[in-house]
């Protein structure tokens, strides 16, 4: 590439789309030059203007479709594009499924340098809208009024929403019953430029089969205005509402959510239903977004460990315990391990909910607790992992190698890190038999994907 560049910013081009990023960018090449186009489809000749030019690449800003992708669509809400909450929603439910297989693909090729595993068909939802079981909403003062709604892409600035159609519209209702209740007791939302006023987010979690309602406010500060009638009138507004909590964060910083976290009114849990099993959910719990796909995902995995009855099974980052006890009814023994130590009291609390007596939880780092289980002489035979986006650590890569379960079943949502892991575990000495990915989150970017390795007496080429 030579140094000066080849486009001017603000220049007009011409060109056709040749494909998606992953993150949902159109891309069009020039003289070998990518420009990264939002709004833009693969198969389409497009106008745009270069916003960006750098020394590799550039970013431009569509002005015109020349000749139109059969896989465009009308956009439910331009909001979703300027917030990013809804990226591909400008792209047809199939071309999404295709574009998301594509990106499993891809990964497994690139980075995991796998040249014959076959992707299964995405599994996809039929109603790939108002899905999420649980929404973080910022909150900010505009033009003297409380807000909710989503901050601009690459911005804190709020652009106020009232329908977030991606999610239960329940929630979308009690987040505005929530926000009226605030400006009407005048309780101010958090300034960040000055670190003052109060309320910084509004979380909302419901529970898909059992209607019940946790709400959460994060707060900058202890101390809230008009707290009694603030708590009578929540509970007035959201009948469903089982739980009120209180998140502190009076830190200068991005992260949502603060270490102290206590109950304003009702219970500081909600609970609802995943294949049959009933769970305790606390307001920094993580639990799956979109309980439908969710449970076609534990359900797959559950089959692909192919369990008798007799097998002693590993689960590896269990969370509450929502995979575990699944796994638990099929399997003679299961040992789950969670780093958050409220995350494994509350599994606990589930496996007794449920009835289930052979799951041993216990709190730590699982390229800690993992050795400690090999000294006690407990031998996996079926492993199950189902780490954050960064993916697996290398010492616990190392350390399950050593344990040599039959099979590991690999739950991810990043196909990046999950193609990374596999190509580790393939170099010593199992195989990718299956991956399958699930669509859990339409209109964006995002894939789940489950792969199942089995030992092998030679590593994948």
């Amino acid at each position: 590439m030579k140094d000066v560049p080849l486009f001017q910013k603000n220049q007009e081009l011409t060109g056709q789309v040749l494909d998606l990023t992953h993150e949902g960018l159109g891309v069009v090449k020039i003289e070998d030059y990518p420009f990264f186009i939002e709004g833009a489809l693969p198969g389409e000749r497009i106008e745009f203007k270069a916003i960006k030019i750098g020394r590799k690449f550039g970013y431009g800003k569509l002005i015109k479709i020349l000749d139109e992708s059969p896989d465009r669509v009308e956009m439910k809400d331009d909001k979703g594009r300027l917030t990013g909450t809804m990226t591909l929603q400008h792209l047809s439910y199939p071309g999404q499924l295709a574009f998301k297989k594509r990106q499993v693909q891809n990964a497994f090729q690139r980075i995991g340098h796998f040249n014959q595993v076959q992707v299964n068909a995405i599994l996809g939802m039929d109603e790939p809208w108002q899905y999420r079981n649980k929404a973080q909403i910022p909150v900010q003062m505009i033009d003297g009024q409380l807000e909710t709604g989503f901050y601009r892409k690459n911005s804190h600035q709020l652009i106020p929403v009232e329908d977030y159609y991606i999610q239960d519209p329940d929630i979308d209702q009690a987040i505005l019953k929530i926000r009226d209740v605030l400006r009407t007791l005048s309780i101010p939302a958090y300034d960040e430029d000055h670190h003052t006023g109060l309320i910084r987010h509004i979380i909302v979690k419901r529970g898909h089969y059992s209607g019940q309602v946790m709400v959460v406010l994060v707060t900058n500060g202890r101390d809230i205005p008009r707290q009694d009638q603030l708590v009578a009138a929540l509970h007035q507004e959201i009948p469903a509402m089982v739980s009120l909590m209180q998140n502190i964060n009076t830190q200068k910083t991005n992260r949502i959510l603060g270490q102290e976290t206590h109950c304003l009114w009702g219970q500081d849990f909600y609970q609802d239903q995943m294949l049959g099993l009933t769970f305790k959910i606390s307001a920094q719990s993580f639990y799956q977004v979109n309980t439908p796909q969710a449970e076609r995902v534990y359900q797959w995995a559950l089959d692909q460990a192919d369990l008798s009855g007799d097998e002693t099974v590993l689960d590896a980052y269990c969370g509450i315990g929502t995979l575990s006890l699944v796994l638990a009814q099929k399997a003679g023994q299961v040992y789950a391990m969670e780093v958050v130590p409220e995350a494994i009291e509350m599994a606990k609390q589930n496996a007794h909910l449920n009835q289930l007596n052979n799951v041993h939880f216990e709190a730590g780092k699982a390229e800690v607790i993992l050795p400690q289980w090999q000294a006690q002489g407990i031998h996996f035979d079926v492993a199950v992992v189902d780490p954050p986006r960064k993916g697996l650590d290398p010492d616990f890569i190392q350390t399950l190698i050593d344990l040599a379960p039959d099979r590991i079943v690999y739950v991810s949502c990043n196909p990046a890190t999950l193609a990374r892991d596999c190509r580790h575990f393939a170099d010593a000495g199992y195989q990718v038999q299956t991956i399958q990915p699930f669509d859990l989150f339409p209109q964006t970017t995002h894939v789940e994907t489950c792969a199942v390795l089995t030992k092998s007496s030679a590593s994948e080429d």
